[in-house]
């Protein structure tokens, strides 16, 4: 049977390909309001899709509010099979400077061996994953599955819990398969067992009620850009390693990362040096990690003789696995009390929060995940890996289906760049994630 699923899979391909390239072409930007229209047609191009293929399809949202519509559709198996909930997303990242681009990132172009555009992987290419294992049964479905497409994941899937609790009954499922990861490299399949989690905060620093003259006050009154650094500064040790007391880190699985891949994929300069200390994996993705993201200070040019009353800073932090958010803003909070200079006024205001996540990857569909990878991928064994960033809404689904079995796979690989320009989908590999999936199903049903 698996050559006949792989040989449906090969005849369904180009009509599946022409269904991505639909999807990628609608600019389905939800962080952008002037695009919102846009969202509204993504989803209903989805419940399309879905519908054509016998579903019961349909949009809903979450709030009353005009929060982002997302689709749900089902189509019946045998009675008596499991049920499996397929979760995709279609909106996606703003493509920002269309300069960056090396072809429209609206207009899905294939160079080499990918397929470029924004969304042909994050996460467009994810829904018509779905799409293809519904397609290649037909109407003998080996299990009962109902499709769950969100339209906010990239703006923090802010209506998810309400949309969990107000559809529970009809996405309640036996195992849930998440397509919004990656795969540890082109030929080596994997399942996503463990993510960190993601506290955003601004931290504010005032040392006067306005800006005085350098010249006149230089080298008595504290400059509040310079309390900032020296609160920066820190936030790690001489090593780089995370000096915030009370934050959980964990270990890793035993994967090796190679240095050379290292450098490539993350794009350091030359004689650059890492960062703190253990193993890389651990660093990336069970240890927590800390960035400055944006700072509010004056701009280079143009910048007059004055100290700086006040300056602010976006702080990025990662948090490992088996610690959670509310303990994670406490010790950054407790951090810059104990470190900002010269008795100078300061805040630290929460902006967001996801809680990491740690998968048992154990039990007959995890067995059923591994089995349908080895034979997609020709006999390679799938890898158990982590993620140094963050889908806090998977803790949704653990949290709202204690019961299920929750399977994060996807079709990203170390150079699809999602998020930023060039985003591309590796063609070969997708077919190899298309037909996991249809086996997939097939595995889970024969139990």
């Amino acid at each position: 049977m698996t050559e006949q699923l792989r040989a449906r899979i090969t005849e369904l391909l180009p009509g599946l390909r022409a269904d991505l390239e639909d999807l990628v072409r609608i600019q389905s930007v939800s962080a952008d309001p002037a695009r919102a229209g846009e969202v509204q047609r993504s989803a209903e191009a989805v419940r399309d899709l879905f519908a054509a293929e016998g579903f019961t399809a349909r949009i809903v949202s979450g709030n009353d509010d005009g929060s982002a519509p997302a689709v749900i559709a089902r189509k019946e198996g045998p009675a008596g099979a499991p049920t499996v909930l397929l979760y995709a997303h279609h909106d996606v990242q703003p493509e920002n400077d269309h300069a960056d681009w090396d072809s429209a990132p609206w207009e899905p172009t294939e160079r080499g061996e990918r397929l470029y555009g924004r969304g042909t992987a994050d996460d467009k290419a994810g829904i018509v994953t779905h799409l293809a294992a519904a397609r290649a049964y037909g109407d003998d479905l080996p299990v009962t599955l109902v499709v769950f497409v969100e339209g906010e994941e990239e703006t923090g899937s802010d209506s998810l819990p309400a949309l969990l609790q107000a559809h529970r009954d009809e996405l309640a499922a036996d195992v849930i398969v998440i397509a919004d990861s990656g795969n540890w490299d082109i030929g080596v399949p994997a399942l996503t067992t463990s993510l960190r989690g993601l506290v955003r905060a601004d931290v504010e620093v005032r040392t006067l009620t306005h800006a005085v003259h350098s010249g006149m006050w230089g080298g008595l009154a504290p400059d509040a850009l310079i309390a900032l650094s020296r609160v920066i500064a820190s936030f790690h040790d001489d090593a780089g390693n995370l000096a915030i007391e009370g934050l959980y880190a964990g270990p890793a699985a035993d994967v090796d990362y190679p240095e050379e891949r290292l450098r490539a994929e993350s794009g350091a300069v030359p004689g650059i040096e890492w960062m703190g200390s253990g193993s890389a994996v651990e660093r990336l993705w069970t240890k927590p990690a800390l960035s400055i993201t944006g700072l509010d200070a004056p701009q280079v040019d143009g910048a007059s003789n004055t100290l700086v009353p006040s300056a602010r800073a976006k702080v990025s932090l990662r948090i490992a696995p088996g610690d959670n958010g509310a303990n994670a803003f406490a010790c950054l909070e407790a951090h810059v009390a104990k470190h900002v200079p010269w008795g100078a006024e300061f805040s630290v205001t929460l902006v967001d929060a996801g809680e990491a996540t740690a998968i048992d990857a154990t039990g007959p569909a995890y067995d059923a995940a591994r089995a349908a990878f080895t034979e997609a991928w020709d006999g390679s064994q799938p890898v158990d890996m982590g993620v140094g960033g963050s889908i806090p809404f998977i803790a949704e689904f653990l949290e709202t289906f204690p019961e299920a079995s929750v399977l994060v796979t996807g079709v990203e690989d170390p150079d699809t760049r999602a998020h930023g320009a060039n985003e591309g989908l590796h063609l070969a590999e997708w077919e190899k994630v298309l037909l996991a999936e249809t086996l997939l199903l097939r595995n889970l049903a024969q139990g």
